[in-house]
């Protein structure tokens, strides 16, 4: 008999919360992480008393009252809620694009002036189009001026999309952006969903909680031992990239990483936000957090007389870097169906996350998509 039932490879959300629900089924996991931490993406690290997301950004929304109780019943979460803004040449603009926003562009003040303000440079665009002889927007750059126009576009849109994907806006696919939610309201909360916050005290409590119990192994590489490995359970779930699972059969897929340059400052308070997207292409990194003011609120925020930033640098993903948003566009979706077509084939795994699913996911998504696992029984469990 071999000594586990699942081999969960990768201890982030989506390996932490199968091992969570495989264990209340009774059933024996390892988990195993190359890196030296649980928690995959999510992972935090506390310096100074602040903790820092060290993968990026992560905040919690969901709409989905199980998923909410699901996550508190573990922990706590604050009452975070995520109002990021934009810094264009020195000039701040609230996102998502609201009447804070136009107020901002335009200096209008009621929502019909907001909404004539638009259509007028929606038409703009649109005249344009028709007068070259063009019929739907070919590429994003044109679908974004004929969803907001001019303005918008070229202070909010351009640059910061052209730094994030690495390709001008008129080479990269109409498809991105099909909408751009326009809120004739000021309200800055950028998520529409019902529940939002960060865990007290941070995300690895969640982890270590979903964990509690289960055998794991850190620093320990899937594809270094695979055998041995595979022989250890009768099922493999498998959260890391798709096509390094087939050994890159029918080519490699394509993401954006992302480098994070971090600084302790000897300030309490540095930007006064989480978040603060640098959308002007003359700014090399597209956004800076502060991670305080993820967990720390009012008065409470000058009690720590330091400050922990990152800049957020965009790239190309290469060989020995994190891939983090996968570049869903035609090539890379015809070649993740091959692989996917292999995946379904198989017997005694699971493929499940955004590396092996060659998707991104919010947070709820990838809980909601475990807990419907288990509740219709969707595999051998």
């Amino acid at each position: 008999m071999n000594r586990y039932d699942y081999l969960i490879v990768g201890a982030g959300l989506f390996g932490s919360v199968f091992a969570y629900k495989a264990k209340q089924n009774g059933k024996r996991c390892l988990v195993i992480d190359k890196r030296s931490h649980i928690g995959g993406n999510i992972y935090c690290e506390n310096k100074n008393g602040i903790n820092i997301h060290k993968y990026g950004a992560h905040i919690f929304h969901t709409s989905n009252k199980d998923v909410w109780n699901f996550v508190n019943s573990f922990v706590e979460f604050n009452r975070y809620t995520n109002s990021p803004i934009a810094n264009f040449e020195g000039k701040i603009y609230n996102l998502p694009f609201n009447m804070n926003t136009f107020h901002q562009m335009w200096g209008v003040v009621s929502p019909s002036e907001a909404q004539q303000k638009i259509e007028e440079q929606k038409k703009e665009a649109i005249a344009k189009m028709v007068q070259e002889g063009i019929e739907q927007p070919r590429n994003l750059e044109e679908q974004a001026l004929a969803l907001v126009g001019k303005d918008i576009y070229d202070k909010l849109i351009k640059g910061y999309t052209e730094k994030q994907w690495g390709r001008k806006c008129s080479e990269l696919p109409a498809f991105i952006i099909k909408r751009l939610p326009l809120r004739m309201t000021y309200d800055n909360n950028y998520f529409n969903d019902k529940y939002q916050g960060i865990p007290i005290g941070g995300y690895n409590i969640l982890i270590e909680k979903l964990l509690t119990d289960v055998d794991i192994r850190l620093n320990c590489d899937f594809f270094s031992n695979r055998d041995e490995l595979t022989s250890l359970a009768d099922t493999i779930v498998y959260t890391g990239a798709i096509d390094e699972y087939y050994e890159y059969r029918y080519g490699k897929l394509e993401y954006r990483t992302i480098t994070f340059e971090e600084e302790i400052l000897d300030t309490s308070n540095f930007q006064g936000n989480a978040v603060v997207n640098y959308t002007c292409s003359s700014i090399p990194y597209t956004r800076i957090i502060e991670h305080k003011h993820f967990e720390t609120f009012g008065d409470d925020i000058f009690k720590n007389k330091q400050t922990i930033i990152s800049k957020e640098y965009s790239s190309e993903w290469e060989e020995g870097s994190e891939p983090y948003y996968p570049i869903n566009d035609l090539k890379n979706n015809n070649l993740y169906y091959k692989y996917k077509q292999l995946a379904n084939n198989e017997k005694n795994i699971i493929f499940g996350g955004r590396l092996a699913e060659y998707k991104y996911y919010d947070m709820h998504n990838i809980i909601e998509k475990v807990l419907d696992l288990f509740e219709n029984k969707k595999f051998n469990s």
